[in-house]
C-alpha cells in the first residue's frame, strides 16, 4: 500500500489484486461483510441502515477558562447566552455550557 498526498490530504492506494472483503446486499437496509476464504469464516459481520441521529448542534466544542465562574455565568446570561448544562463540579473545578446567539455550544471552567 502506498500513501499519496494531494493538497495535504493523504490518499491510500492499494496495489493488492485480491480484495480483503466484499459487501453482499441482503435486501433493503442490510449488507453482509464477507472476508477472504482463508479466514475459515465466510461471513464476518454486517451493516444495518439506520435513521440518522437528530443533531441540532455540531462543530468544535470550545472550552474557555475563567478566574470567576459565577461572574462569567452572570455575564453570559445578561448577554443573552442560554445555559444548557451546569454549573457542575468535575475533577479539577467547576464548569457550565451555554449556547451563543448563533446556536454554537461553548463551555467555561474554573479551578474553584
Amino acid at each position: 500500500m502506498t500513501c499519496v498526498t494531494r493538497s495535504r490530504v493523504p490518499v491510500a492506494r492499494s496495489t493488492d489484486a485480491a480484495p480483503r472483503a466484499e459487501f453482499v446486499p441482503y435486501g433493503p437496509g442490510y449488507a453482509g461483510i464477507r472476508t477472504a476464504a482463508e479466514s475459515g469464516e465466510d461471513e464476518a459481520g454486517g451493516l444495518r441502515l439506520a435513521e440518522a441521529a437528530d443533531v441540532s448542534r455540531g462543530g468544535p466544542f470550545v472550552l474557555l477558562f475563567s478566574a470567576d465562574l459565577d461572574a462569567t455565568l452572570a455575564a453570559v446570561q445578561s448577554a443573552g447566552g442560554q445555559v444548557v448544562e451546569g454549573p457542575y463540579e468535575f475533577p479539577g473545578g467547576r464548569r457550565f455550557h451555554f449556547l451563543d446567539p448563533s446556536g454554537n455550544e461553548l463551555g467555561v471552567w474554573a479551578t474553584s
